[in-house]
């Protein structure tokens, strides 16, 4: 028996020759209507259509379930390619898996400020050879003075297995309410590995020596050059929707990938 009834499916896909094939396809079996219209959307690629179609919901400020299929190489946020014909089934017998995106305002050196959403992580990455420093700090409370190194990023759990999990960060179970606050190749101070914070907490980031070792922010995909401050919260009110075939969703992949070698 169906959990959901959705019955007006919007179609998002990546821009790869494969991706519009099947959107044609797709298109030919099911009457797909406009994000508008939609009470779901169907997206179609990799990990980062995924992204694509989440931020899409965030700029719309459309709160509509996502439910991936995967078209690319590595497809952990997708569903397997099902096909047409049992598309609109397993859409309604998915598992609603509900996440909220990170809040980030940059601050550059000239003063200018801009916000984006992050759903993986937002990371300080250095534009140089010249090391960054960074001050990092918790609740406006300065916990680290001064972390110098390749740069530092602040993960969600759906962002915990990505680019945090390649810079030796921990893995967050989906429902942990935490943040994976972790350094990128650090060379000072040599011990300190991260940190896990419970996510109702706000980070700041303060560039030291900014003219001289100049950094550069990215959330997700989207990046803001030479930057002064960078602050950070989970915005809970953003919270969205993705959804997963039966035993196979986020929250038990997070876990399994616990135990991959």
């Amino acid at each position: 028996m169906a959990e959901h009834e959705f019955t007006k499916l919007a179609l998002l896909h990546a821009q790869t020759d494969r991706a519009a094939e099947v959107a044609r396809d797709l298109r030919e079996k099911i009457a797909f209507v406009p994000v508008d219209e939609a009470d779901c959307v169907v997206a179609l690629g990799g990990d980062g259509s995924m992204l694509d179609a989440l931020h899409h919901m965030l700029d719309t400020g459309r709160k509509l379930p996502v439910y991936g299929m995967n078209l690319g190489t590595v497809g952990f946020l997708m569903n397997r390619w099902h096909g047409a014909s049992s598309l609109v089934d397993h859409i309604n017998r998915a598992k609603m898996m509900r996440v909220a995106p990170l809040s980030m305002t940059a601050t550059t050196q000239s003063g200018d400020t801009t916000s984006y959403y992050a759903i993986n992580e937002v990371s300080l990455l250095r534009e140089t050879r010249q090391t960054a420093k960074i001050e990092i700090l918790v609740n406006e409370r300065v916990r680290i003075p001064e972390l110098v190194g390749d740069g530092v990023l602040l993960a969600t759990p759906v962002g915990s297995t990505a680019y945090n999990l390649s810079a030796n960060g921990p893995i967050l179970p989906l429902d942990s309410h935490m943040l994976a606050l972790t350094p990128i190749s650090p060379f000072r101070p040599r011990r300190w590995s991260g940190a896990i914070l419970p996510d109702w907490m706000t980070v700041t980031f303060r560039v030291n020596e900014p003219a001289k070792r100049p950094v550069a922010v990215v959330a997700d995909q989207k990046e803001v050059r030479d930057v002064a401050e960078v602050k950070m919260a989970i915005a809970r009110d953003k919270e969205m929707v993705m959804l997963f075939d039966p035993g196979q969703a986020l929250d038990e992949r997070i876990v399994s990938e616990q135990f991959a070698h």
